[in-house]
């Protein structure tokens, strides 16, 4: 099934569309990190997993889950196998380009109330412009307690935007590059123009944290440590006359994270334990506690080992880890035939071919990049064809035309077999990105039979 159309194995798309539908609804509601958890939380207990700290010892086909500071999540379906003959691992990432709110975010300019934002990830500032858009975070007070905050989602709530100037007197911004035009610290957001009373300094800032302070019970301090992200509103919708893609915020990567959660889900018994890591701060180098470069993992493995007996759970862990075989689930670039002169078309995603291999990513001479080893590649491309899933071999444009990269290096790091596999997406990193619903499909599979092959 090696570069070809996956939508012409289907006489009937219904299994196709039905996931879909399950995946939009995940994107729609997932818009955070802290959203994602909560939800693959929700879907780990429905299908029968424990969270770890409610089990004592493991055995062969218990499922069991760790969940860490709330924005990761690490789940397991124990195997056959000692864990020291290596795991079978999906991981991928559950942030995505945003804007946050600064920690002195609100601020009164000529009878507008705005809030100052810091650009999350890779953007494209001027895509943030004239767009609709949601408040969604947590703010934590003095006390403990944690206040979740969505404005925007409802349909009934108003949501907040960037403006942009006027075309009528653009034009000293059109003489810009569009690196230019809009400067990171103009992407400021509209939070209201009403002003509370006469009497106030800055009466519409003192109108706006009024109704923060009515609706959620927060203090113009209380933002100082607060969590509060920037993301399009409204929900994930199907694209195309002929319905065939899904038009969404975040594709990058909860598309992948997903179908690898799906997968770990409906799959029963495996020789090797399976495990799904959902990962965040991706999209600024994996770094911090909750980052891939965390040894959150590593001990994650560390307490498996130590409930199923182990004498030396650390040691065992890192056996486990270099013997273990994973798929870098992250999205590749999809040909765009508007743009096609970056791309070499031999070897770019197209959408509607399926799962997506990169053996290397990075930038320039590879630079950041994992480079499976060939070997891995022939095992994983046997995998799928035996079992008729539908996959495509890419790499990220042309040489020298730009680049990126996954979280594949940094587990390669243990001497674990990596390869970057993942969805083909067009408009990467924009507000709105664009996959085919049977790429969706095919990943899914794929990830199916990774897990128990």
């Amino acid at each position: 099934m090696y570069r070809k159309n996956a939508w012409l194995k289907y006489q009937n798309t219904k299994e196709v569309m039905d996931f879909a539908e399950g995946y939009k609804n995940f994107i729609t509601i997932s818009k955070t990190e802290r959203l994602a958890v909560k939800e693959a939380e929700k879907l780990l207990k429905a299908n029968g997993f424990k969270k770890i700290d409610d089990v004592k010892t493991l055995k062969e086909g218990d499922r069991v889950y760790f969940i860490n500071k709330k924005k990761n999540v690490a789940a397991f379906i124990i195997g056959k196998e000692p864990l020291t003959k290596g795991l079978r691992i999906l991981g991928a990432h559950i942030d995505s380009p945003r804007l946050d709110l600064k920690e002195h975010p609100v601020y009164e300019a000529k009878g507008f109330a705005l809030g100052d934002t810091h650009y999350y990830g890779g953007i494209k500032k001027y895509q943030w412009t004239t767009i609709p858009l949601s408040l969604i975070g947590v703010v934590c007070k003095k006390d403990g307690s944690v206040v979740e905050v969505n404005i925007g989602e409802d349909p009934k709530d108003p949501v907040v935007g960037i403006t942009d100037l006027l075309i009528h007197l653009s034009a000293d911004q059109m003489a810009k590059t569009l690196a230019k035009a809009i400067e990171g610290e103009s992407l400021d957001i509209t939070l209201g123009s009403m002003p509370l009373n006469e009497e106030d300094k800055e009466p519409v800032k003192a109108n706006v944290l009024k109704l923060l302070k009515d609706k959620y019970g927060i203090e113009e301090e209380d933002l100082v440590s607060a969590e509060i992200e920037i993301v399009p509103a409204g929900p994930a919708r199907d694209y195309g006359l002929d319905r065939s893609m899904i038009a969404g915020y975040g594709h990058d990567d909860r598309s992948c994270a997903y179908t690898s959660l799906m997968a770990l889900l409906d799959t029963k018994k495996v020789q090797y334990t399976a495990c799904c890591i959902l990962v965040d701060k991706e999209e600024i180098g994996s770094v911090g506690a909750t980052g891939a470069h965390s040894l959150f993992f590593e001990n994650a493995i560390a307490k498996l080992a130590a409930l199923m007996n182990s004498n030396n759970p650390l040691w065992d862990a890192r056996m486990a880890l270099e013997n273990s075989k994973m798929l870098s689930s992250d999205v590749s670039a999809g040909y765009d035939p508007l743009y096609g002169s970056v791309s070499d078309v031999k070897n770019v995603a197209y959408l509607g071919e399926g799962i997506v291999f990169n053996k290397y990513t990075g930038s320039r001479g590879k630079s950041g990049s994992n480079d499976s080893m060939p070997e891995y590649y022939a095992f994983v491309r046997n995998a799928m064809d035996q079992a008729n899933v539908n996959w495509q071999n890419a790499e990220l444009g042309k040489v020298d035309q730009g680049g990126g990269g996954t979280i594949a290096y940094i587990l390669g790091n243990y001497n674990m077999s990596v390869i970057d596999a993942g969805i083909a997406v067009l408009n990467m990193h924009a507000p709105m990105e664009i996959v085919s619903k049977v790429d969706v499909y095919e990943a899914y599979l794929g990830y199916k039979v990774f897990l128990i092959a």
